[in-house]
């Protein structure tokens, strides 16, 4: 079995207005998003699982959604990292096999959503 990982960025402002913390107020953040993509079976050719190009394309467009907007009208429901991590992972499901995705609020706190 085989897990391949690519990262990429993606800014935007988001507020959680039932949280009861200063996280009501609006703000932003630079996210960090990984995805993991597991498999067996290679490339016979190529003897890889998926190109890495591939990833990093559909990851790249996944998170031009996201970018330089207002959260808040993006998601259908509360943009928590935990919310964007579903929907990502949920959207590059329908094309991908992916194992999970992982989403950084901060350096130091992310959240991994997988099924």
């Amino acid at each position: 079995m085989f897990e391949l990982t690519v990262e990429s960025y993606f800014s935007g402002a988001h507020q959680l207005s039932q949280s009861r913390s200063p996280c009501e107020n609006l703000h932003g953040h630079n996210w960090r998003v990984a995805l993991t993509v597991r498999g067996a079976e290679q490339d016979p050719e190529v003897g890889w699982l998926i190109d890495f190009k591939v990833l990093k394309k559909a990851l790249q467009d996944e998170l031009a959604k996201f970018d330089h907007q207002y959260l808040n009208e993006v998601l259908a429901v509360s943009p928590t990292a935990e919310n964007i991590a579903k929907q990502i992972y949920a959207d590059l499901k329908k094309s991908l096999p992916v194992y999970q995705v992982t989403v950084w609020e901060t350096e130091k706190a992310s959240v991994s959503y997988w099924e």
